[in-house]
């Protein structure tokens, strides 16, 4: 297998936990802070704007965020340019959804976009630099590493309040 199928695989998961830890939930249940903590609404919101940043930005692209209007859709009160990067308490409770599937159709339209692009990949474009303000300079492949890694995460704690969610309504 090579590394450009190796992540193609990676992102090829995301829909499936991302669709398991909203589903099902209400209006209200995606927007719970248990603890304090992000809410389910928040988590995904943030993964799908990551996804679509980042994977836009190395592919030189728009994103579908506002590009196919959901910038608008969403209606959210912070800049368009948010991805959810250091963002207060305050911030996080403006992030509000109101509709689980708004929330699930942005995930797949900026994944479907994402997916594409990394399906057209191969190996020898993974060490093509992206990123040269840091040091060493990212390349491609680092950069996707990362955008899965930070969309497993944030889907795992999603899953981990939804499951608290759950336990407390059977």
């Amino acid at each position: 297998m090579k590394a450009a199928e190796i992540l193609g695989d990676a992102f090829g998961r995301l829909p499936e936990l991302v669709h398991g830890a909203v589903t099902g939930l209400t209006v209200d249940q995606l927007h719970e802070r248990i603890g304090g903590a992000n809410h389910v609404g928040w988590l995904i919101w943030h993964l799908s704007r990551v996804e679509d940043d980042h994977v836009a930005g190395a592919a030189g692209a728009g994103q579908v965020w506002t590009s196919e209007g959901w910038a608008e859709r969403f209606g959210l009160d912070l800049p368009v340019e948010t991805t959810g990067w250091s963002m207060s308490s305050a911030e996080v409770d403006r992030v509000t959804v109101t509709d689980p599937d708004l929330l699930l159709g942005y995930f797949d339209a900026a994944h479907a976009k994402a997916a594409a692009f990394v399906a057209d990949l191969s190996d020898a474009d993974l060490d093509r630099v992206v990123d040269d303000r840091w040091d060493p300079p990212v390349t491609l492949g680092v950069r996707l590493v990362s955008v899965v890694d930070d969309c497993l995460e944030h889907a795992a704690q999603a899953h981990f309040v939804r499951g608290i969610l759950d336990s407390r309504d059977s």
